[in-house]
């Protein structure tokens, strides 16, 4: 939830470095019905359908990273998306290392009221023995706001991501002129 707060405030700087926001609709992706697929396999796995067969649950969790893969390919001009697919990356690698599921540093679990029901799917949680830890949710926000949460260096870079391909795409002065007439959005 955090992370779609930070989104939020991305959009908001937007018009605070003079760009305009309606151009994000000028932004010509390719095949978004992969994004779309993903998305949505995400949700039911880890929100609507959290109970069931774990091998499900994770070969499904694993196989929506594959379709934002897929989606970042066909999409790799667009500025910022290969920054995008880096911490995409970074994160399917740790949560491929272990077994479908995103390590979360026990350190940061501390900041997050994570519980689950017996066999219920947790797409990130404490594991023992967790391979490529520094790869997964080793952050936290601090407890005191309202939507604290834990994070990756996969996520931060995403959100790098997210912060070039939304304010080269809306022609923000954030970005130098130069790479706004060479960033065709296309």
């Amino acid at each position: 939830m955090i992370i779609g707060l930070a989104y939020l405030l991305v959009l908001a700087s937007v018009p605070l470095a003079r760009g305009r926001i309606t151009a994000l609709a000028d932004v010509q992706l390719r095949r978004p019905s992969l994004a779309v697929a993903a998305i949505v396999v995400q949700i039911l796995v880890i929100s609507v359908l959290p109970t069931g067969d774990h091998t499900i649950h994770t070969t499904l969790h694993l196989a929506s990273y594959f379709l934002l893969g897929a989606f970042a390919w066909v999409n790799r001009r667009i500025p910022g998306v290969l920054i995008i697919a880096l911490g995409g990356l970074l994160n399917f690698a740790a949560i491929a290392a272990n077994g479908g599921v995103m390590p979360t540093a026990p350190h940061a679990a501390g900041s997050v009221a994570a519980t689950a029901a017996e066999g219920e799917f947790i797409n990130s949680r404490v594991l023992d023995d967790a391979k490529l830890q520094f790869l997964g949710d080793v952050f936290a926000t601090p407890t005191s706001l309202p939507l604290h949460n834990v994070f990756s260096i996969g996520d931060a870079i995403l959100l790098v991501g997210v912060v070039v391909l939304v304010h080269v795409a809306c022609g923000s002065r954030i970005v130098p002129r130069r790479f706004q007439t060479r960033a065709a959005i296309a």
